[in-house]
């Protein structure tokens, strides 16, 4: 057994969590029970390791991992003191890929918000985290708000619907996978591009996936929401987090110009200002 630095302040230990071959010593795997199976998880922990507020947790978008956030996590942490954790989903990064026979359903991000995150958190003695997502990672972030304790959330270009603009961006890059060198690219972040790519474009994609909706489950939240979206986003368009205020009225709107779908690399000062003054707001030490 070795103890996690921050299992350790919460009194619990984790599994053996072991470093990536040829991985920078804090990028590891915490080993997972996920529907019978084990599954290795890949994270990092960054920022204020002394920090006493509750944790930041990164989720990343539907083509993210780890390594794709580059040091954004850690500068945010850094910047405001807190304690983070960046890790990739399965079938992402160095995490478990995902068998080549196997679709994700259309409630693959319920799955990854009530059934996988609760199993990390566990083994890394998480409670009630903060939940900054990015994209799919906003949603999954605002399921598991809605379910579980949680310090608060930072949902950036979150869907909460389907919208004819996300399908059109999506099959556009399922040509730019078959024509271009967007799978070489890829394959600098993910040990399996296929995984990372046909689990996100192929469940999107799915006629099954036109009618998924949270809406529901968005209004059941009750701990701080600040959403954040560009007005150029070529996933969504901004009823995708006025949607979310409609339903959640203390939730704070954060929409951004000349900003695409990803305000952290589009905005990252803005963004990092915004959301760090959001999350010391309602955070006491």
């Amino acid at each position: 057994m070795t103890t996690d630095p921050n299992a350790a302040r919460a009194g619990k230990t984790t599994p053996a969590q072991v470093p990536l071959p040829g991985a920078e010593p804090a990028t590891r795997l915490a080993r997972i029970d996920w529907r019978g199976r084990p599954i290795d998880i890949e994270y990092q922990w960054v920022g204020d390791a002394t920090s006493t507020r509750p944790v930041v947790v990164f989720l990343h978008e539907g083509l993210g991992s780890v390594a794709m956030w580059r040091d954004f996590p850690a500068r945010f942490c850094t910047e405001h003191g807190l304690r983070g954790l960046v890790f990739s989903r399965y079938g992402y990064g160095r995490s478990t890929p995902k068998p080549a026979g196997e679709a994700w359903a259309a409630d693959f991000m319920h799955r990854q918000a009530r059934e996988t995150l609760p199993a990390l958190f566990r083994v890394l003695g998480i409670e009630r985290p903060w939940l900054f997502g990015h994209s799919d990672g906003a949603s999954i972030a605002l399921l598991y708000a809605s379910e579980f304790p949680t310090a608060g959330v930072v949902a950036v270009a979150p869907h909460i619907f389907v919208e004819d603009v996300s399908v059109e961006s999506i099959e556009a890059a399922r040509v730019a996978y078959a024509t271009t060198d967007l799978r070489s690219r890829l394959a600098r972040y993910h040990a399996d591009p296929d995984s990372a790519f046909r689990g996100w474009n192929d469940a999107w994609l799915s006629p099954a996936f036109r009618d998924w909706n949270i809406e529901a489950e968005v209004a059941k939240i009750t701990c701080p929401v600040l959403a954040v979206q560009g007005e150029d986003d070529e996933y969504g368009t901004l009823e995708q987090v006025r949607g979310i205020a409609r339903r959640l009225p203390k939730t704070r709107l954060l929409e951004l110009p000349k900003c695409g779908h990803s305000p952290h690399r589009d905005q990252p000062e803005l963004l990092s200002r915004e959301a760090g003054r959001f999350i010391l707001e309602f955070t006491t030490p």
